[in-house]
């Protein structure tokens, strides 16, 4: 028997012990407003969303599909990602974007676009385009347990700000049955991140 991808989400909430909603009755959409995955297109929509709180309002975790639609002259595209987005109040994070390099953002450091590398990854500097305004501060926040996992996990994109961090593959949906471990790993870059690690 097959299910639609709403009941396999609900199957999903039950499994992590999380709440299920069909669409997004938090105003998720505005909180997430500054960060560059949210301002593209238009016609912007969060579906099948996952939701949990722990401790006293101190970390909330959220796992939802997105999508929005960019138009051009006659054609119209629509892109959708699943998105993991944890807003707590163990992160500090100066505003950051992480994205795959391509050959194109190659091009660009030849003149002059910012891309903050670390001499000794030189693996994930070569897989990653790292962006932000204040160097100092985002080279801070990587830990080398980060810098290990995207220099072997690949195609991920994660961005910062103050509180709030968001995790995915652009204009990847992400299968039901990849969602338990794409929160998992969501979750493990949170602690990785987080401002008060031992």
């Amino acid at each position: 028997m097959s299910y639609d991808r709403s009941t396999q989400f609900r199957n999903i909430a039950l499994q992590l012990e999380m709440q299920y909603s069909a669409e997004d009755e938090w105003g998720l959409l505005n909180l997430l407003k500054d960060f560059q995955l949210f301002r593209r297109g238009h016609s912007r929509k969060i579906t099948n969303l996952l939701y949990r709180q722990i401790g006293m309002l101190e970390t909330e975790i959220h796992v939802f599909d997105y999508r929005y639609v960019i138009s051009s002259n006659n054609s119209r595209r629509v892109f959708k990602q699943t998105v993991f987005f944890v807003h707590s109040k163990k992160l500090g994070l100066p505003q950051f974007l992480l994205k795959p390099e391509n050959f194109f953002h190659k091009i660009g450091q030849l003149l002059g676009m910012q891309d903050i590398d670390f001499e000794q990854y030189p693996k994930f500097s070569d897989q990653y385009l790292l962006r932000g305004a204040d160097e100092d501060y985002i080279r801070a926040s990587f830990p080398d347990e980060a810098l290990q996992f995207f220099t072997i996990e690949k195609n991920w994109s994660l961005e910062g700000l103050n509180y709030y961090l968001i995790f995915y593959q652009k204009n990847r949906l992400l299968l039901p049955s990849q969602i338990v471990d794409f929160y998992r790993k969501g979750m493990h870059l949170h602690e990785i991140l987080a401002s008060d690690r031992p």
